[in-house]
């Protein structure tokens, strides 16, 4: 079995929370901005480069050679002798919350994790990095059954195509197109994750201290959320919801499940979550793998 997440791909627990968690906004209002061990991730700015850092396919090797298996095997229940895969992707949140996820799955005993990440990446700019193409590269190697997915940080701004032609404005402008080109393009990555029978989990994003920024990730949160809502077999983590007040604005405090004490969960760039609010976000993750792993029978 296996779970997807991220760019830089991590096997184990060998990423630890370290350094800030600053942000800076890409001149469409992007703001996903974190570490990358790739030493390659261009600034989110409006003009990004090409998406080099993708890769085409695996080799399918010779007439002889039996192709890597692109789909999982159900065989039963994870266990300790035959693990369920998790695959952690997405852009620099996954980055964030991954590695602690990781430690809470590794724990169990019964699960094995990867970690593929890629900061200022995201849905809106496949001349920057083509998604669909990386998760096509790496979905063989991995074959998980369970996969994490988080996109749309670096995601309010205008869409582009993968010439760098921008065929939609910003969401606000242009809302209903946007909203339509961005909805498609979420359920394409879904139905990707999906094929073979995965389960995935799309963790959504927080809101903004910023209110123009918040407007702009409105839009494009809603669009996967109904993206999700048109697939049952997706399970949506509404991050939004989670880390807003009672009032269901921007919050800097929760309360961390852990202790019950209210704690600080921003990082100085009022989008991002500092340490402690990825911990918390991955604690919500794990437990909707628990659930979905005893659902199929597994002691946990």
């Amino acid at each position: 079995m296996v779970v997807v997440i991220g760019f830089v791909l991590v096997r184990g627990v060998s990423a630890l929370f370290a350094g800030g968690d600053g942000g800076v906004a890409d001149a469409e209002g992007a703001n996903d901005v974190g570490a990358s061990s790739t030493g390659t991730d261009a600034a989110a700015t409006g003009t990004a480069p090409d998406g080099t850092g993708s890769s085409a396919s695996a080799d399918t090797g010779s007439a002889d050679t039996v192709p890597a298996d692109t789909e999982p095997v159900n065989t039963g229940p994870a266990t300790a002798a035959d693990p369920a895969k998790v695959f952690i992707v997405g852009d620099s949140d996954a980055g964030t919350f991954g590695p602690y996820l990781q430690t809470l799955l590794d724990g169990t005993g019964i699960v094995e994790t990867e970690l593929d990440y890629k900061v200022s990446s995201g849905l809106a700019r496949p001349d920057f990095f083509d998604w669909p193409a990386e998760i096509d590269r790496m979905l063989p190697q991995v074959n998980p059954d369970i996969v994490v997915a988080t996109f749309g940080g670096n995601d309010a701004q205008g869409l582009s195509v993968q010439s760098g032609e921008f065929i939609v404005g910003d969401p606000v402008t242009n809302e209903s197109e946007w909203t339509a080109e961005y909805q498609e393009r979420v359920g394409a990555v879904m139905d990707q994750l999906l094929e073979g029978g995965r389960t995935v989990i799309w963790v959504g994003i927080p809101n903004d201290d910023n209110p123009d920024v918040t407007a702009r990730m409105a839009i494009q949160d809603e669009a996967a959320k109904a993206a999700a809502a048109e697939r049952p077999e997706v399970i949506f983590i509404d991050t939004w919801k989670r880390f807003s007040g009672r009032d269901g604005n921007w919050a800097e405090f929760v309360i961390d499940p852990r202790d019950g004490q209210g704690k600080d969960v921003r990082a100085d760039d009022g989008f991002h979550l500092n340490t402690t609010g990825a911990e918390i976000l991955a604690l919500d993750i794990a437990q909707a793998i628990r659930d979905t792993l005893r659902a199929q029978g597994a002691s946990i």
